[in-house]
């Protein structure tokens, strides 16, 4: 007689459970799933499209830096996109899994680089081909990447809005401290968005909808480490947030990427009964594994140094955001909630 033995039923037990975990998930019309990430070199392995995909997250956005390519090679760039696309778990994921995202510097195709790069059109064009953007999307008529989508589920409206922060942005400062990049710009007219992606910006933020997600490739609150950021031209940071104010958008939270690490940062902020929260999941592929501190007046938490990414679960019942740091292994490495 074929037997089981009592290790291999807590096993089945223990599966049951957890695919029965993850249909509850899928079938959840309350939460509006989101997981996101950044800084992804094709050559490296990544531990993440799995985990992923059995979360059943309603849309994945990349926050940047999708490959590297830091060139004007522009047939370079696209073998790097086709890289990327081939890779099977990549592939299988997004079948399943709708994606938005916008790019950083080194899928933009200079490092640190801003509207001086020689080749931004044709690395546009390249961009939105990686996202499978139709040839007849406004997208392709239109100088930057900037886009937004609104999603409705449960009665609930949520709008992503997607930034552009290389194609218009003005040169930054060297600093002259040896321990920091680059120092705030002091230029009246410099730039992060550039003015047209302004007036868009506040078009899409004037809809009213229950939640807006915005995708910043760079961290929007976190400003005294020396690298990049929106803190390098301190007047768009005040415009983004008299922006938000004015616009009495409901519900606003920031994503961001870049840095290599994972990190909540927090504001809050006059006139706005809920506060302005930047949520950095920074790297899929690699990390700053060198981390040893940094300054940041709006922190939450502490700082994750491996490999991650970000999920966010959008409460559509009870008006409520939970923000989780993922790591390999599904291991939670830091977590932030905000009622709305």
């Amino acid at each position: 007689m074929f037997k089981i033995s009592k290790t291999n039923i807590y096993l089945l037990l223990i599966t049951l459970f957890y695919f029965s975990f993850l249909e509850a998930q899928e079938q959840n019309p309350d939460v509006f799933r989101i997981a996101f990430g950044s800084c992804n070199k094709v050559d490296l392995p990544n531990p993440f499209w799995e985990d992923m995909g059995n979360r059943n997250p309603d849309l994945f956005i990349w926050g940047g830096d999708v490959i590297y390519a830091d060139t004007e090679d522009m047939s370079k760039m696209e073998a790097m996109y086709a890289e990327q696309k081939s890779n099977p778990a990549y592939r299988d994921f997004i079948v399943h899994t709708e994606v938005l995202g916008t790019w950083d510097d080194h899928d933009y195709g200079i490092n640190d680089g801003g509207a001086a790069y020689a080749k931004k059109h044709e690395s546009q064009n390249l961009f939105l081909d990686f996202l499978d953007v139709p040839d007849d999307a406004p997208s392709r008529k239109k100088e930057g990447i900037y886009n937004s989508k609104t999603y409705s589920k449960n009665g609930k409206f949520i709008k992503i809005i997607v930034l552009d922060t290389r194609y218009f942005r003005t040169s930054l400062e060297a600093s002259a401290n040896p321990d920091k990049r680059y120092e705030p710009h002091r230029a009246k007219n410099g730039t992060i968005l550039g003015e047209q992606q302004w007036q868009w910006f506040k078009k899409q933020l004037a809809e009213k909808t229950d939640f807006t997600i915005i995708m910043s490739s760079i961290q929007l609150l976190s400003a005294e480490h020396g690298f990049e950021t929106w803190g390098n031209f301190p007047k768009e940071v005040k415009r983004f947030i008299k922006v938000v104010k004015r616009s009495n958008a409901n519900a606003v939270l920031v994503l961001s990427g870049d840095r290599h690490i994972s990190e909540f940062s927090k504001k809050v902020m006059k006139d706005l009964d809920y506060p302005l929260i930047d949520f950095t999941s920074s790297g899929l592929t690699h990390s700053y594994t060198a981390y040893d501190g940094e300054p940041n007046k709006y922190r939450v938490g502490e700082v994750v140094s491996v490999r991650s990414y970000g999920l966010v679960d959008i409460s559509l019942n009870s008006n409520s955001i939970d923000m989780k740091i993922i790591g390999v292994g599904g291991e939670i490495l830091g977590e932030m909630q905000q009622d709305y």
